[in-house]
Formats: structure tokens, C-alpha cells, sequence
């Protein structure tokens, strides 16, 4: 449910990764209010950091700046909390959309007292993943939020750590926040380009995939002066160059308006329903052919896994998916997940009396 902008799609959120000065803040909102292209204005008061000594954010001589953004522009205005106490000051100055960081959605102790400081209110909150692809983490987070009587709910998906990435600063795990989206179909979603990619280059791309994925908004990161940024330098861009990014996404449609288009895309749509119920009977044969292996092996004393077996299927599979046009890290989960589930079967066989 888009509670932001009565529905209109995408949801549009910008703003500095933090806050560092009242004239940073000001200039940003003012520049950002002439795209014309953003319905909230955020900025990071303060920020829970890897290591000690690194800039934690301005504290709370920065939410007068806030307030002070939103009575030039009329926008509201996002600030991330962490904790009850940054809450009540949210509270006491008028902060309009509150959202809860990936280190502090990692922690149920601390989603839960954020949630008891806002038990009675009906304040907005938008709650991101964890930092870790936990879907059960998240879906835990905002359970605990409409524990407490809140309404007003959204999810940002910011990516997930994951340590052999080579691209992104968080790899999408584009699933788990389909997934999330399964298990809560009202639920808002938005994708947070800027801490996915981790540099400018790619935001678009990415981007460009949340709205083609329907999700509902975008949270990025803008700075007047984003090389010279406090913190998070890299990711930021300009108001202007926020501006473009926004105005040259591609906004598609759920389903096609005209009639004609309609009854095409539902006959493909029947076409991979067949297709589906193919593949499920072919892994249903095969797993009964991995059952009967498992009985030759266990009537014959024999180890479940063979090591250059799998090995040369793998191989063979990444081969023919790469000659079809699939990429090897999708055939390589695909086949991995068959095989696994092959190990099990045979398992059970090995195991039974």
C-alpha cells in the first residue's frame, strides 16, 4: 500500500547520506525540490559505522535543518533511527517518515524497542533488509512493527553483504525481496539503488530493474558536492544528475492496456504454465531415478556423493546453459539445488530399514 503519495508510482525519496551542514542540507533540498522529481527528502542524522572514528553522523543539531527543508520546500522529510532515543527526538521535531538501517534490522532487540517508542503514534516507517539475506529477519522486523499499531509500513531493499561480490557494494538478491513482496503483497516496497551499487555508474541499471520488477519507489542518495561527501561519497550524485537519472527510467505497466496485447501476453503466460508443469514432472522422474540409485548404492555398499560425477555433470550443464544463452551462476544454482535435493533423496533410501 502506497500511503506516501496517494498511490502514484514510483515513490521518489532523496537526499544526502548525511547530514554535515545546515547550507549542505538547505542547497541540496532546494535543488532537489526543482526537479521536480522527488516526493521525500532524507538525510542520515546518525550513522552506525563499520569501524570506530569514522563520521557518525551530526546528531541532533541536524533535525532543525530538516524541519527547516521542509518549510522552504513542503516536502517531508526521512531521518534513520536506531534506537528509542532517536525516536522521541524524531517525535519532538516533527520528523515525517522514520526508516530502520540494515545494522539495526539485524537485531530484534533493537527493531522491538524502536517499536515500543512508537506504540500509540501512527508514524511512518520503512524498514530494510538486513544486512545478511535473511528473508525471515525482515518479515520478523515488520511483524514486530505491526505489533505495535503500525499502519503506515514500507520495506527497502538495500541488498545484502555478501564477501565474494566483485560489483555491487551489496549483491540485489533480487529473490528475497520478491519474496518478501510474496509473503506481504501490500506491503510497500522500495529499492534503494545507492547502497546496492555502491558507485553512480550503476545506479541507473539498477534502478531501471526495480521498476521493471514493479517494485513501488526509490530511496537514492544526492549531494550537492558528492565527491567532497562525508561518508558514502562514491554512490552520491548531484540533484541534476538525480534529476536525469529519474526522468530517463522506463515506467511499464502491469499488464498491457490494449485488449489485443492483453490476450497475447496471457497466451504466453499459459505457454510457461505448460512449461512449468513440465519441469515439475521432469524433476519428479528424475528424483525417482535418484531414489533407485540410492538403493543400487545402498545394496551395494556404496557412497552417496561421487565426487568426479558431479563434477563432470556440472560441467556439462554450465556448458550447454552458456551455449542457450543462461549464465553460469544461474545454471550452476539451478543445477546445485537438483543435486542437492538428489543427495537427500538418496539419503532417505540409504537410511530407511
Amino acid at each position: 500500500m502506497n500511503w506516501i503519495n496517494n498511490g502514484k508510482k514510483p515513490v521518489l525519496i532523496a537526499g544526502p547520506c548525511s547530514a554535515e551542514t545546515e547550507e549542505q542540507v538547505i542547497q541540496t533540498a532546494n535543488r532537489l525540490f526543482r526537479t521536480g522529481k522527488v516526493d521525500v527528502l532524507r538525510a542520515g542524522i546518525w550513522k552506525p559505522r563499520t569501524r570506530p572514528g569514522a563520521f557518525e553522523g551530526i546528531g541532533t543539531k541536524g533535525l532543525p535543518w530538516l524541519q527547516k527543508a521542509k518549510e522552504l520546500t513542503g516536502l517531508p522529510v526521512a531521518v534513520e533511527v536506531a534506537k528509542a532515543s532517536h525516536v522521541e527526538l524524531c517525535l519532538e521535531f516533527g520528523i515525517d517518515i522514520l526508516w530502520i538501517g540494515a545494522r539495526t534490522t539485524v537485531n530484534p532487540f533493537a527493531v522491538q524497542e524502536i517499536a515500543d517508542a512508537l506504540k500509540g503514534t501512527d508514524k511512518p516507517v520503512l524498514l530494510k533488509n538486513p544486512i545478511n539475506p535473511d528473508l525471515d529477519l525482515w518479515l520478523g522486523g515488520m511483524e514486530r512493527l505491526q505489533n505495535a499499531g503500525l499502519t503506515k509500513l514500507g520495506a527497502i531493499h538495500r541488498g545484502f553483504s555478501f564477501a565474494g561480490e566483485k560489483i555491487y557494494r551489496n549483491r540485489p538478491q533480487w529473490q528475497i525481496a520478491i519474496d518478501f513482496k510474496t509473503e506481504m503483497p501490500n506491503m510497500m516496497m522500495i529499492n534503494d539503488p545507492s547502497h546496492i551499487c555502491g558507485r553512480r555508474d550503476l545506479l541507473q541499471k539498477v534502478a531501471q530493474k526495480a521498476m521493471d520488477l514493479n517494485f513501488d519507489g526509490l530511496i537514492i542518495e544526492s549531494h550537492i558536492n558528492p565527491d567532497a561527501a562525508w561518508s558514502d561519497a562514491a554512490q552520491q550524485i548531484t540533484p541534476e544528475v538525480y534529476g536525469q537519472l529519474i526522468a530517463d527510467l522506463i515506467i511499464r505497466d502491469i499488464d498491457p492496456k490494449d485488449l489485443k496485447e492483453r490476450t497475447k501476453l496471457d497466451i504466453l503466460r499459459k505457454e510457461i504454465d505448460i512449461l512449468d508443469d513440465e519441469i515439475m514432472n521432469v524433476l519428479a522422474s528424475r528424483m525417482k531415478v535418484a531414489r533407485d540409485i540410492g538403493k543400487y548404492k545402498k545394496e551395494n555398499n556404496m557412497t552417496i556423493l561421487q565426487t568426479d560425477r558431479w563434477q563432470e555433470i556440472l560441467h556439462k550443464f554450465v556448458e550447454r546453459g552458456l551455449q542457450n544463452g543462461l549464465t553460469e551462476e544461474f545454471i550452476t544454482r539451478v543445477i546445485k539445488s537438483i543435486h542437492d535435493e538428489s543427495i537427500g533423496q538418496q539419503e532417505k533410501v540409504m537410511t530407511s530399514e
